[in-house]
């Protein structure tokens, strides 16, 4: 726990030296650095994928994707990058002559595209108008509702909530996340209007932190679901006391990307 917190507490000033101060342009590159890693953690961590090209092409097209997401008004290049990741995955599968399993090739495409694709929506709120202040809702999203997830289910939780999945999860514990989710969204609006002078819609923000909490938990369990599926504990250890990249971002990688929606159909801040 001790370990878990120190590094929470080195990352996070990190993090947001690159949303405040650095160029956005740093912020897509460091993306498509966790993304590159995540791939690698998706398909070799868990030994999901053995083939070691599919790997470097997974890692190659997931670091670029949040850089194609912070250009986004190149939709042509993404769309033939899509298009050369697909050939380059079905070529293996006729050079093997139909001997590798198209469970790989499958894998290899959500490693690739779809995770970073969803993990690349924190590049794209920021880019977007405004996008200074919007960039920290998915993660307050996540990690507000982990930190009150895990404090409420410490104290209160009796209920397991998928204890073959995740053990230590319990009903208390999700109440007790979306119930502190939804305060960090208010005080977040209201820094918003007060610190920034922003208009701000806080029966939208009540919204977002129950459906964010909500889905953080969803994106924790799913990850969670192939890491007991493989017979892992963690997908890495590039971060002390948390794990790899998935295991830190699980939650945000569901939730960046609903955050984005919600952005767009009913926009929390005016």
């Amino acid at each position: 726990m001790k370990t878990r917190i120190l590094a929470a507490a080195v990352l996070l000033p990190l993090l947001v030296l690159f949303l405040l101060v650095l160029p956005k342009i740093c912020t897509a590159v460091l993306f498509g650095f966790m993304a590159a890693i995540g791939a690698y953690e998706l398909m070799q961590g868990t030994k999901l994928v053995t083939h070691s090209r599919l790997t470097v092409y997974a890692m190659i097209f997931a670091f670029l994707v949040p850089i194609w997401s912070f250009f986004g008004r190149v939709y042509a290049f993404a769309l033939m990058g899509i298009l050369i990741f697909a050939a380059l995955l079905y070529m293996e599968l006729l050079i093997s002559k139909g001997k590798l399993p198209y469970t790989q090739v499958a894998v290899t495409f959500m490693a690739g595209i779809i995770v970073p694709f969803m993990l690349s929506a924190v590049v794209r709120i920021y880019a977007a108008q405004k996008g200074v202040y919007l960039v920290f809702i998915p993660f307050v999203l996540s990690m507000v509702s982990d930190t009150g997830a895990y404090f409420a289910g410490r104290f209160f939780g009796k209920h397991k909530l998928a204890p073959v999945v995740s053990p230590n999860k319990t009903v208390e514990g999700v109440i007790g996340g979306v119930l502190m989710t939804v305060l960090g969204m208010v005080v977040y609006c209201l820094i918003m209007q007060f610190g920034f002078d922003l208009k701000v819609n806080y029966f939208y923000a009540v919204i977002y932190g129950i459906v964010g909490a909500l889905a953080g938990v969803f994106g924790d369990l799913s990850f969670s679901a192939i890491k007991r599926q493989t017979g892992i504990k963690d997908y890495g250890n590039l971060i002390p006391g948390h794990g790899g990249i998935l295991d830190r971002f699980d939650s945000t990688t569901v939730v960046a990307p609903l955050t984005e929606a919600l952005l767009l159909l009913i926009p929390v801040v005016m």
